[in-house]
């Protein structure tokens, strides 16, 4: 049964502030997510309950909410960003 997927509303202004192009390349790798929300190349980050992937020099960072059936986008950004706070 595949996942459902959520933006907070931080990650869908950022990436409604990307060019067509790149935010059409990172829409692509969400929605297979759905699919499969740990594919090759995701990596589980220390801190939190937390995965990310990358598209170019962005990384999205998502949870997954197994209980719902949910992948939920938390933060969309450039690689030297993503990770401040």
């Amino acid at each position: 049964m595949p996942y459902r997927i959520e933006y907070t509303s931080s990650a869908s202004k950022a990436l409604s502030k990307l060019p067509t192009d790149l935010a059409s390349r990172i829409k692509q790798a969400v929605s297979l997510l759905a699919n499969n929300p740990r594919p090759q190349g995701s990596i589980k980050l220390t801190a939190t309950d937390s995965y990310r992937i990358r598209v170019g020099d962005y990384r999205i960072v998502y949870t997954i909410h197994k209980q719902r059936l949910v992948v939920e986008i938390v933060r969309i950004g450039h690689r030297r960003e993503i990770y401040e706070r």
